[in-house]
């Protein structure tokens, strides 16, 4: 069944004449066409992608079938003409990307129809992956993993923070990157205690050394993180790191179709809990598609939801010591029924940087 099909569902479960799509990634899914100025405007029978002439050649080709490319003089204009044609009485719109402004405009100009919320009814219909979109995140988290496996060959103490991102960003779009699924995380030292932290121009110092990236290909993301000793390991070193890698092991013994995102949580918590409590600051981890936080989120907090086949979710512990120094280890997994594949390829063991 096609994103389209499906939203129409929903549709006349909602008891909505049509839908005003605003938000970009939810267009590019629907649609099959990325694009950054214009909307979709789904009806029962009719569905319209509306832009400009910049994209008009590329969308007539791109889109999916069941779409037809409208470039108007006035796009309002398109739209009053297109909801009065069809008798749209109730229109709804993502509440999350209206802006106050907007919606009152839409509200002054649409005499008769009225705006209603979709909420979340194209983001939950994200959270499962086709096998078209897990191939494309499959593909670009191998770009990913390769821009790794580059990057150790080069990797010396006495480069920058900086220049580590950079060496990972030129090296993933050199393998196909269309660009970064995010900005580039690379932070040495006392700064690899910052989950967040931003690669600074300073050369990398003694301690460990924590690379978030992520290539983007399709649209779709990849995220991993690894991080590596720069210099020798000492004792506590190595214990703090194979702390962080066995809780991301046992949750990744966990995950499977079925289990609760919370108890997945949990899982790898408890281990870090046991020995560094109070370190392990945010979730274990987070959907991935053609945004790079999407749902579900792997939480301690989400009570609620389970995983289901399909799900594409990071799998990410860590322990943050403020002050000294952090260690991260990230894959991305596809949720599967009776386990996972995990699409990160990676080397896991502690690699020292001498």
């Amino acid at each position: 069944m096609t994103p389209l099909v499906t939203l129409r569902e929903k549709m006349k479960r909602l008891s909505l004449d049509a839908i005003l799509v605003l938000d970009e990634k939810n267009q590019q899914y629907l649609s099959g066409f990325a694009f950054t100025d214009g909307y979709l405007l789904i009806l029962r029978e009719k569905a319209y992608l509306v832009t400009d002439f910049r994209y008009k050649e590329a969308a007539e080709r791109l889109a999916y079938a069941g779409f037809t490319v409208e470039v108007p003089d006035g796009r309002f204009s398109f739209l009053q003409c297109a909801l009065e044609e069809a008798g749209v009485r109730r229109l709804g719109f993502e509440g999350s990307v209206l802006t106050f402004a907007e919606h009152k405009r839409y509200k002054e100009r649409l005499k008769g129809i009225r705006l209603c919320d979709i909420g979340d009814a194209i983001d939950t219909m994200r959270e499962v992956k086709s096998g078209k979109e897990i191939a494309l995140i499959e593909k670009a988290q191998s770009i990913t993993d390769a821009a790794f496996s580059e990057l150790l060959k080069v990797l010396s103490p006495r480069m920058t923070e900086i220049e580590v991102a950079a060496e990972l960003e030129y090296r993933m779009r050199r393998l196909g990157a269309e660009g970064m699924a995010f900005d580039t995380i690379a932070v040495s030292g006392t700064a690899s205690a910052l989950p967040h932290g931003t690669p600074r121009t300073c050369p990398l110092e003694r301690g460990f050394l924590t690379m978030d990236f992520g290539a983007k290909y399709g649209g779709y993301c990849s995220d991993m993180t690894r991080t590596v000793a720069i210099g020798k390991a000492n004792a506590d070193m190595k214990h703090l790191y194979e702390t962080v890698l066995s809780a991301q092991r046992a949750a990744l013994d966990f995950l499977r179709a079925g289990v609760s995102c919370s108890e997945a949580d949990l899982t790898a918590r408890r281990i870090i809990e046991k020995e560094y409590p109070g370190t392990f600051g945010h979730s274990l981890g987070h959907g991935v598609g053609l945004y790079i936080h999407e749902n579900p989120r792997l939480s301690a907090k989400n009570l609620k939801n389970k995983l289901q086949a399909g799900h594409i979710v990071t799998v990410e512990p860590g322990i943050y010591i403020e002050g000294k120094y952090g260690c991260r280890i990230e894959d991305m997994v596809v949720i599967e029924e009776g386990g996972i594949k995990n699409l990160t390829k990676s080397r896991k063991d502690l690699i020292e940087i001498l």
